[in-house]
């Protein structure tokens, strides 16, 4: 008899504005054993964000402590404030067969890489720099200066790609949550050879 398999840690990355969050909502819709992890951050929250839905919201000392007791599978800071990933949760999901898909940032990744070499790391890239400029001054929700500043993240984060496993070019929101679906049912039929 066979054991139920153990679910698949699934990051995803790329730079702001380059539709991670549309494009990983439609595969969350149509996929109904993913979890999407919820991450922890010190910044305040946006306009309709909810606690525990969005972001956890938190300050900077609970933060703080919960990285000293090791209560965090990664974390980075951006552009002034904390955000991270709670263990507890992300490992029991897991342990109980869901796929877990955690939408985080480049350096978070990369701590994930060392952390849980089995994860699998998808860096979603925008069709061109400049659809990224028009993205995300189109979103309206922060002024010039965050969004050269963010532009000017992006160049560096979009260096990262060779170190992820996937690269998803999100041109049609559509296409990309079917070709991030197909990569978790890919990497579920691989065959364990340790």
């Amino acid at each position: 008899m066979m054991n139920k398999q153990k679910g698949k840690l699934l990051v995803v990355s790329g730079p702001s504005g380059c539709g991670k969050g549309t494009v990983l909502k439609k595969v969350l819709k149509e996929n109904s054993n993913i979890y999407y992890s919820v991450s922890a951050t010190t910044r305040a929250p946006r306009y309709g964000e909810e606690n525990g839905i969005h972001y956890y919201f938190i300050t900077k000392e609970e933060f703080e402590k919960k990285i000293s007791e090791g209560g965090m599978l990664e974390y980075a800071e951006y552009v002034g404030n904390y955000y991270g990933t709670p263990k507890d949760i992300v490992l029991a999901k897991l342990e109980k067969g869901y796929d877990v898909i955690l939408e985080i940032e480049v350096k978070g990744a990369m701590q994930i890489r060392k952390a849980v070499p089995e994860a699998i790391l998808v860096f979603i890239a925008p069709p061109s720099m400049e659809e990224l400029e028009k993205r995300l001054i189109g979103r309206g929700t922060e002024k010039l200066d965050v969004i050269k500043s963010r532009l000017k993240k992006a160049e560096k984060e979009m260096q990262y790609q060779n170190e992820y496993d996937y690269l998803v070019i999100n041109d049609e929101i559509s296409i990309a949550a079917e070709e991030i679906a197909a990569i978790l049912k890919s990497e579920k039929l691989k065959i364990n050879k340790n």
